[in-house]
């Protein structure tokens, strides 16, 4: 008797100290702005309408991202055409329907917000087609995972960044760049694979050519996000500042990146 009345003892308050909450004092800062600018040309499209983002940075618990309304958004070419981006119903999501884009222009980007003016300047980067794509049912560690490769035909003595979006129909994005430092000239291709891709999927490959800056940028970004990463001695995560600049007061400095790509799609029915 004495040993089971210890025992429920002992579990009473194992339970009962499973439910204590903690609550973590977290640092807050103000609110900066996020800016989400890509501009990409699809080939085989006119490229005329546009969108361009713009969000607050929200504490870690927050659910919902705040919008940023009432900017003033415009983008000015190497010829002096000047777009304006308008918002749409207090979304933070600025339209604009008569972009013109061109190859290896130049775009700057001006945002003024809350009485503060940010800006970046970006080149539309041309870039390779799709080549074709290829399945393997057999990959992954437990070799019963789909695998989809897009081949692409890399330009030769040229450098190339390229940006590889992987979207399923489950809305599932995968992200992904690379560059020709060792595949100047030769087919190559992007890679993607996930454990819920399955037969009948439809999967829209793009892929964009993006600068060295970008590129620089995604792939520090990507590295920071990697589930599988968790090595106790590499460098922790701090925050990756884009091409935009505040001008105003450069130490409330903007989150995001303005980009201008020309992006080639290639829609893939999983078999």
């Amino acid at each position: 008797m004495i040993k089971k009345f210890i025992l429920i003892i002992i579990f009473g308050f194992l339970s009962t100290s499973c439910e204590d909450v903690i609550d973590v004092d977290l640092e807050t800062a103000d609110p900066r702005l996020v800016i989400d600018a890509s501009l990409s040309w699809v080939k085989g499209t006119q490229g005329n309408l546009q969108v361009i983002k713009l969000t607050l940075t929200a504490p870690f618990f927050d659910d919902t991202i705040p919008p940023a309304n009432g900017a003033t958004v415009t983008v000015e070419d190497s010829n002096n055409n000047i777009f304006t981006f308008i918002e749409q119903d207090n979304s933070g999501v600025y339209l604009n329907n008569t972009f013109i884009p061109e190859i290896n222009g130049v775009y700057n980007l001006t945002i003024i917000y809350e009485n503060e003016v940010y800006t970046a300047t970006e080149t539309l980067i041309p870039v390779t087609s799709i080549d074709f794509v290829e399945q393997n049912n057999n990959g992954g560690f437990s070799g019963d995972e789909i695998e989809i490769k897009a081949y692409y035909t890399d330009p030769e003595d040229e450098e190339n960044y390229y940006l590889f979006q992987f979207v399923n129909n489950q809305y599932i994005t995968t992200l992904e760049v690379y560059d020709d430092e060792f595949n100047n000239g030769n087919q190559i291709f992007g890679y993607y694979s996930h454990e819920d891709l399955k037969s009948s999927d439809q999967l829209t490959i793009k892929i964009s050519g993006i600068s060295e800056q970008h590129y620089e940028f995604f792939n520090i970004l990507l590295q920071q996000r990697d589930d599988e990463s968790g090595d106790p001695f590499e460098t922790q995560p701090a925050t990756i500042r884009g091409n935009c600049v505040n001008q105003t007061n450069p130490d409330n400095y903007p989150l995001g990146y303005f980009r201008v790509t020309e992006t080639d799609v290639f829609t893939y029915t999983v078999q």
